[in-house]
């Protein structure tokens, strides 16, 4: 009877003239704000839902890639959001499918409940993956950096092996080796053979807010990332010459663009001064500020869960190409 009696008092509202704007102030979006959204069997998300021009919008993240606007998003009935994103898919030369994902979502008490569905690609049926969202805790102010405080240094590479660092996934293969003292992810794939699937590494120690400081060197063509709390990408890439872009070197992968291009060409040796604290991220690359004290909405593509608060470690992608590091020094915050 109340969805019967919603239903009449929206199509009044309508054939009045009033806006879809105005009857969502009148029956409250439920969805509405940014959601940290957790993946059964590994993985995380972020959803934002709000209005644009009098529209219902989102921005979607799920699992790994890029925060990326949503093709539809509806409501299915009154507690039941409906957002799909699509993908073209390369078939054949001559031949392109656009893949429809589609998560059907429930608010249940202050948390939401829902399902990813797609074909699968051989068209035999549909894959689905459940997941559960928590609402984004409110961003604090923006810190005054002038006023940290930091704790004894911790060297986390000691460059002579890998103590402090494991897998992420144990079944994958580990790229990572130590070569005249650096940390070096060399992921060959044989010749003939099956394709091996290499890991990422991540510290055994948790972390809050710090300051981390690392070299890197990226050969041409390759990439990698540093992952703060296992969270926040900085993506690490050969992107010498190109365009500004929130992929390229130094930036918070596909959420925040470098103010200024500070790449070194491929092969060379190049600094990060990177500072997160209270949700706020500060980078320094070559010695330029590039990123300057900038909140950070939500986790980025591949980040281990979508918990903002808790302490988590640093993590290097070792999954993409070659790449080298040393001198990785973290400088906990008080």
């Amino acid at each position: 009877m109340k969805r019967i009696i919603t239903s009449m008092i929206l199509i009044f509202l309508a054939l009045n003239g009033f806006a879809n704007s105005t009857a969502q102030q009148i029956f409250a979006n439920p969805f509405m704000g940014m959601w940290g959204l957790d993946v059964e069997g590994g993985g995380a998300g972020w959803l934002n839902v709000h209005e644009d021009q009098g529209f219902l919008d989102a921005e979607l993240l799920w699992i790994g890639g890029s925060v990326v606007p949503v093709s539809n998003v509806y409501f299915l009935d009154e507690n039941t959001l409906v957002v799909t994103r699509t993908n073209q898919v390369k078939r054949s030369p001559d031949r392109s499918h656009t893949i429809t994902y589609t998560l059907e979502v429930k608010k249940i008490g202050d948390a939401l409940e829902g399902t990813m569905s797609s074909p699968n690609r051989d068209g035999s049926g549909v894959s689905t993956k459940n997941f559960t969202g928590k609402r984004m805790p409110p961003m604090p102010s923006t810190p005054d950096l002038s006023k940290l405080k930091f704790e004894k240094p911790i060297k986390l590479f000691n460059g002579k092996d890998l103590s402090g660092w494991k897998l992420i996934d144990p079944e994958k293969a580990n790229g990572f080796k130590v070569v005249d003292g650096t940390l070096m992810n060399d992921p060959v794939q044989p010749e003939n053979g099956e394709h091996i699937s290499y890991g990422n590494i991540r510290t055994l120690q948790e972390f809050k807010d710090f300051n981390l400081k690392l070299e890197v060197n990226v050969p041409e063509g390759n990439n990698s990332g540093v992952y703060l709390r296992g969270l926040y990408e900085i993506q690490v890439v050969d992107s010498y010459g190109k365009e500004l872009d929130s992929h390229n070197m130094g930036a918070l992968y596909s959420r925040i663009t470098p103010s200024e291009a500070a790449e070194r060409p491929a092969g060379e040796w190049q600094s990060f001064d990177i500072t997160l604290v209270d949700r706020h991220v500060t980078v320094i690359f070559n010695g330029k500020k590039i990123i300057d004290n900038q909140p950070v909405l939500g986790p980025t593509g591949g980040a281990m869960s979508a918990d903002v608060l808790s302490p988590g470690p640093i993590y290097l992608q070792g999954d993409h190409g070659n790449v080298a590091y040393r001198n990785i020094v973290l400088t906990p915050i008080k």
